[in-house]
């Protein structure tokens, strides 16, 4: 059986609202080290990846390997029932066709008891190569949010050069275009609280991107303050989110230019 609670709701809240525009139905796929799901986008132009450690739930306990097929846009709907402070715990019995919700109020005598019904789905797992990236940018995630979001006005790509110079993130459409370059930083400045910019650069690169998909990547800002991009000539681009209780991959297939 599995039973797996979790401190705060937030945090789950938070990361569906990161990928359920991107993926319908996937497999929670729960083992000994936790809980992980990875899909792709109906499209497959972008593969989701998603692992909870297993020592960052408040208690875990998962007897044998168990895949919970779910719908995410009901799954969001049973957790808006959750207060964001709510401890969650989830339960499942082996051959289960529903997984248990309990939310739990901390302060206030409240517990909610919920059940979703659970899908057969059938989905095959993608060995995920490990790529050695030719640049691997870190800045603030909520400076790569707004970026997607100021740039999508102008177009629907965005064109991500990585150099000695800096990151220059690229738009261009009938409005006109624009440009944002990124400097280096030497770590946090003293006036603000966001995270610098670090550039491990191997060799310089340039790729183009769809900005629907890099803004969807970018809903994942409130669940930790920096974010990586890992980029290689003709590579799919790798955005991870580390935050305390996981990680957080999206992988996005290049544009390819029609020169």
């Amino acid at each position: 059986m599995l039973e797996a609670r979790v401190k705060q709701a937030s945090v789950l809240k938070k990361l569906l609202d990161a990928i359920k525009e991107l993926v319908t139905d996937g497999n929670l796929d729960c083992t000994d080290e936790g809980i992980a799901l990875q899909a792709m986008d109906n499209s497959h132009v972008a593969l989701v990846s998603l692992k909870l450690v297993h020592d960052q739930f408040e208690s875990y306990r998962c007897d044998r390997n168990m895949p919970l097929g779910v719908n995410l846009t009901s799954l969001t709907k049973i957790l808006k029932c959750a207060k964001d402070n709510d401890v969650v715990t989830l339960k499942a019995t082996d051959d289960a066709d529903t997984l248990g919700m309990v939310f739990e109020s901390p302060k206030e005598d409240r517990v909610g008891e919920y059940e979703m019904k659970l899908m057969d789905i059938d989905q095959e797992h993608l060995g995920i190569p490990d790529t050695q990236y030719d640049a691997t940018i870190t800045m603030s995630s909520a400076e790569f949010q707004r970026i997607c979001r100021d740039l999508s006005a102008l177009g629907e790509s965005v064109k991500i050069e990585a150099s000695k110079e800096g990151v220059r993130f690229s738009s261009e459409g009938e409005v006109g275009n624009g440009s944002v370059l990124l400097k280096q930083t030497a770590g946090r400045d003293g006036a603000s609280d966001e995270p610098g910019v670090s550039i491990i650069l191997e060799k310089q690169v340039s790729l183009t991107f769809s900005l629907k998909y890099l803004s969807n990547f970018a809903k994942s800002a409130p669940l930790a303050t920096e974010v990586s991009l890992n980029m290689s000539n003709d590579v799919p681009l790798l955005v991870q989110f580390d935050f305390e209780q996981g990680t957080l991959q999206f992988f996005l297939a290049p544009k390819i230019s029609d020169e």
